[in-house]
């Protein structure tokens, strides 16, 4: 090789091609072994967070569908609750009404039967009390007379 001087920077001779040739090759290599395989990856990444995110927005959407239908079937739980203490309520209003009934019906038999049994005792004492008076009179007239009494 010549030693050429020269003063410009730049010099095109053989060199520039080689270094213009090994440029291409390492950029053809670079692109091969590393920019490929790391784009690749960053695609599998973002195809990876954009299924995650449908996969979010598919659950959020079943969430709410679910929450939705909890609610329905809560409003008819409370509704036939509503109905059924409602039905309960009116039975027990119906069966307090006839007990009652019921109860008045026995008490007034009851104090029937009471004021029979208490105007027969009262004849009774009558009866056994105008004897006793009878008695307690004539014992106390014949103690009064001193005397006997003959009826």
């Amino acid at each position: 090789m010549q030693i050429i001087s020269n003063i410009a920077l730049i010099s095109i001779n053989e060199t520039l091609f080689v270094q213009l040739l090994s440029f291409l090759i390492f950029l053809f290599v670079i692109n091969r072994v590393m920019f490929r395989p790391l784009k690749a990856s960053m695609d599998e990444r973002d195809e990876y967070i954009v299924g995650l995110d449908h996969n979010i927005r598919d659950t959020q959407k079943e969430m709410e569908a679910i929450l939705s239908d909890l609610k329905q079937k809560e409003r008819i739980a409370r509704d036939d609750a509503n109905e059924m203490r409602q039905s309960l309520e009116n039975e027990g209003n119906r069966k307090a009404f006839e007990i009652h009934e019921n109860l008045q019906k026995s008490l007034f038999e009851l104090k029937k039967k009471t004021e029979a049994d208490v105007a027969l005792q009262i004849e009774e004492a009558r009866k056994h009390l105008q004897k006793e008076s009878e008695v307690l009179v004539v014992s106390i007239m014949e103690k009064v007379l001193n005397r006997r009494l003959t009826s």
